[in-house]
């Protein structure tokens, strides 16, 4: 049985993970301070209520659970926050990983999944973005999760962890339970804002942009 640590596990995308991590084989352990998460979202996996860059708890978690990979989610998303408070973003989405990162190395921890975002790309040069699209981001947010690929590189090189970056945008979805899903507040991801409209939860939607090589100019 190979342990992994998941931070933000009772988030969205972690507590997803976590699920499809036991449906694999792999016994998850879940690491989140449940500033945005859900107690409940954690299901049936070893809990620790506290924050990632937590070092005592996290030597706790490794001298406790022989960890063979890290896979990280605990992060702070919405662009619109990021510009009018950076210095949030770049405490817990960059600094702290670095905190993180220094105690994984310590334990010889030797591998690490990082939640990045496509928001290190920016504005999209050519329609679409694909991996060799410039690196060029236009937000704190997307500014510190690139800060972070930075800093994995540098670890890889010189401490020999090996990382994987996960740059996804607009992550949609609910697990095949039924347990799960989405659960955000406020909720700013566009699929729920559009199934809540659907729904009549809200009255309307809002798309912006009238310019775009579209039918109605929309970029939809």
């Amino acid at each position: 049985m190979e342990y992994i640590l998941v931070t933000g596990g009772a988030g969205y995308i972690g507590a997803h993970t976590a699920r499809l991590l036991a449906r694999r084989g792999y016994a998850p352990i879940i690491l989140d301070n449940l500033s945005k998460g859900h107690r409940q979202a954690v299901g049936p996996f070893p809990f620790f209520c506290a924050d990632f860059s937590d070092e005592k708890i996290l030597n706790r978690i490794f001298q406790q659970y022989p960890i063979k990979a890290v896979m990280h989610f605990a992060a702070f998303t919405q662009v619109e926050e990021s510009t009018r408070f950076p210095e949030k973003y770049y405490q817990n989405n960059t600094e702290n990983v670095r905190k993180l990162l220094e105690v994984m190395t310590e334990n010889k921890i030797p591998y690490f999944v990082f939640s990045s975002s496509a928001a290190i790309f920016g504005e999209s040069q050519s329609g679409f973005i694909d991996e060799n699209h410039p690196i060029r981001p236009v937000n704190p947010y997307g500014r510190s999760k690139r800060l972070v690929e930075e800093m994995l590189e540098d670890f890889e090189k010189n401490c020999g962890l090996k990382f994987t970056a996960l740059r996804y945008f607009n992550a949609a979805g609910a697990d095949e339970s039924g347990e799960i899903g989405e659960s955000h507040s406020p909720e700013t991801h566009l699929i729920p804002l559009i199934l809540q409209t659907a729904a009549g939860k809200r009255p309307q939607i809002n798309i912006f942009g009238t310019d775009y090589p579209t039918p109605d100019g929309t970029c939809q």
